[in-house]
């Protein structure tokens, strides 16, 4: 049981030490110019436990991806986990994305990287199943309060999901500033915010 406990651990530090090296080198100097032995030699390990734990570089790139995109999710939830104004909920978890956004690297591994590496639908599978789960989940909320237009789900999560993702990166590349992108998105918000007939 002991061998079993110390086999597991050590199999979790190995990935952990590829996982940091990796995001590292792919931040610095991009997929396409960081090779395995580069990676390798980083974690301090042989190519045979490299793809003893990863298929290839392909599969340790979508592992560091899939990290990044989970870590966003957790600070947007942290940062509105739900209440009773929902619209509310929606603009601070967009400002929790972006702050997480700011993270040095994220923009590029997450907008520019992954759609160029994985390709848009397995990019966007990992989006839907962290951070663009959050947003909908929050559109979700304010449209079944009636806080939120009835808009069709699917359609409103991408086209938010995109305003927040251009935001980003246009705050990462200076063209326009945190506090005009927070401003025009929520703006966009209230916007969407049900309105009395009449």
């Amino acid at each position: 049981m002991q061998q079993r406990r110390s086999n597991i651990a050590r199999s979790l530090a190995t990935t952990t030490s590829l996982l940091e090296v990796a995001r590292r080198l792919f931040v610095e100097c991009g997929y396409a110019e960081t090779g395995t032995p580069d990676l390798v030699a980083g974690a301090g390990l042989t190519r045979g436990a490299l793809y003893h734990h990863y298929a290839d570089k392909r599969a340790l790139f979508r592992a560091v991806v899939e990290a990044e995109s989970r870590a966003v999710a957790a600070d947007v939830e942290r940062a509105a986990p739900g209440g009773a104004d929902q619209m509310r909920d929606l603009a601070v978890g967009g400002e929790a994305y972006l702050d997480a956004m700011a993270v040095p690297g994220r923009v590029r591994l997450l907008l520019i990287e992954a759609p160029a590496v994985l390709g848009a639908a397995e990019t966007a599978a990992i989006d839907q199943a962290h951070s663009g789960r959050t947003l909908r989940e929050g559109i979700e909320a304010a449209q079944a309060s009636g806080a939120m237009l009835p808009l069709p789900i699917d359609a409103l999560t991408t086209i938010l999901g995109a305003a927040y993702d251009r935001a980003a990166l246009a705050i990462s590349e200076g063209a326009a500033s945190r506090s005009d992108c927070s401003a025009a998105l929520d703006a966009l918000l209230v916007g969407l915010g049900a309105r009395p007939r009449g």
